[in-house]
């Protein structure tokens, strides 16, 4: 009787690509590379835990902020193997890339705020450019390409 509650709670991989909006090429590779998993039928075929939505949409929403699959699937390793991961879990993992973001975001807004001077003059002074050597961190390397 366990066993059928359980099979009720599973979606094949096509379930899986209708309900998280992923590939199933993509679901096998995320299988491959660690992040979610799924048992076999009788009959070989894969069957995901309905969880495993969850799982999905955090790699996504992860890759989406340009994290890294290696960072995603050592975030995916901290959760609790022996029951459902809780929105605590979830908050927990997202929070960690809180600081990652802050710095894209600095980043990013560094290069929106310098790219048309930088595109106009056409200087590629490592020097003067704001973008390539904020505060002209690169003067205590000596002269010459110190990035080459």
């Amino acid at each position: 009787m366990v066993e059928v509650m359980n099979v009720a709670h599973e979606l094949t991989p096509g379930e899986m690509a209708a309900r998280s909006g992923v590939a199933v090429s993509a679901l096998h590779f995320y299988e491959r590379e660690g992040l979610i998993s799924s048992r076999r039928t009788g009959g070989n075929q894969r069957r995901y835990p309905r969880e495993t939505l969850r799982r999905v949409a955090f790699i996504r929403m992860s890759q989406r902020l340009g994290i890294p699959l290696t960072r995603i699937r050592e975030a995916m390793a901290t959760l609790p193997p022996d029951r459902i991961a809780t929105s605590k879990d979830w908050a927990r993992l997202s929070a960690g890339w809180r600081e990652d973001l802050d710095e894209r975001i600095m980043h990013l807004q560094r290069l929106r705020d310098n790219l048309t001077g930088c595109i106009g003059c056409g200087c590629l002074s490592l020097k003067a450019c704001a973008l390539a050597n904020p505060g002209d961190k690169l003067a205590a390397d000596g002269p010459g390409a110190a990035r080459l």
